[in-house]
């Protein structure tokens, strides 16, 4: 007869996880004070994006219910900005397994928990640092914000929301993956990902599936909710979801994170290569 013993967390246990975190969270962000020309580029691109969009395509692109594409993008950037992330978390996190720093970590007296959120806190300082940027470029290029400063702040945080579950992604896929070629695969589908959404044009343009898969793009809820925040143009409510996006900007991250924290420590655990 076999019993099975719950595990629990003592208040000591948690301590030391999350003074681990905070040390491997340290540790990423001194390997990007080090080596910062990944990071600059990554911030170049996102800004080159923008200014694609802005400048060769903007002229031609026309807004549901009236108003400036370069508002309804810009919204759409960040939000974007943010899935362009998981490539580079799932490259760090197989860049560590490469190098055998991982295999290091298990041996250590230390939570798998806190190696996987010490990647995911010190993604989130980087996205932060490139959100910070975009606002910055949406600026210059005569965005603006006409929400009240809670709209504005709510805004802020469904972006990153989804970016951290975003991130969780990027670390499953990277612990799953068995190669290089496999990564430049995800960065290659971010894109399209990403387009199949409400970030560049309205789904309302869209065929009738293909409107569907868009509207229900967890990117879509993300990006609808914060042009209403904004107070910017583009948001069409003839369907439940997009009625619903601020609530469905909660829900998505959410489940992202209950299916994906769970997955990434079970691969930790049993990581082999």
């Amino acid at each position: 007869m076999s019993t099975t013993v719950p595990v629990v967390i003592s208040p000591g246990s948690l301590r030391w996880i999350l003074l681990d975190s905070w040390t491997l969270t340290l540790r990423g962000l001194a390997h990007w004070r080090r080596n910062p020309g990944p990071v600059v580029f990554t911030l170049l691109f996102n800004i080159l994006v923008v200014l694609m969009f802005v400048y060769l395509f903007g002229g031609s692109m026309r807004v549901t219910g009236g108003g400036s594409y370069r508002d309804y993008l810009i919204p759409g950037m960040f939000t974007m900005t943010m899935l362009f992330g998981i490539g580079a978390t799932s490259l760090a996190v197989t860049t560590d397994i490469d190098r055998g720093v991982t295999d290091r970590f298990r041996s250590m007296p230390i939570s798998a928990a806190a190696v996987l959120i010490g990647r995911a806190t010190a993604d989130m300082f980087l996205s932060t640092l490139t959100l910070t940027v975009m606002i910055l470029t949406g600026l210059v290029l005569g965005w603006r914000n006409h929400g009240s400063p809670t709209n504005l702040g709510t805004a802020i945080a469904l972006i990153l929301f989804l970016r951290f579950a975003l991130t969780w992604i990027g670390i499953y896929l990277g612990l799953a993956l068995t190669s290089g070629a496999a990564i430049i695969g995800v960065q290659t589908a971010e894109f399209p990902i990403g387009s199949l959404s409400g970030v560049f044009v309205a789904t309302t343009a869209m065929p009738g599936w293909l409107r569907i898969l868009a509207e229900w793009n967890p990117l879509s809820a993300t990006v609808n909710a914060t042009r209403r925040l904004f107070g910017n143009p583009g948001v069409v409510t003839d369907s439940w979801v997009t009625a619903h996006s601020t609530m469905m900007a909660v829900l998505w991250p959410l489940a992202l994170l209950l299916l994906f924290i769970p997955l990434s420590i079970n691969a930790f655990r049993n990581l082999s290569r």
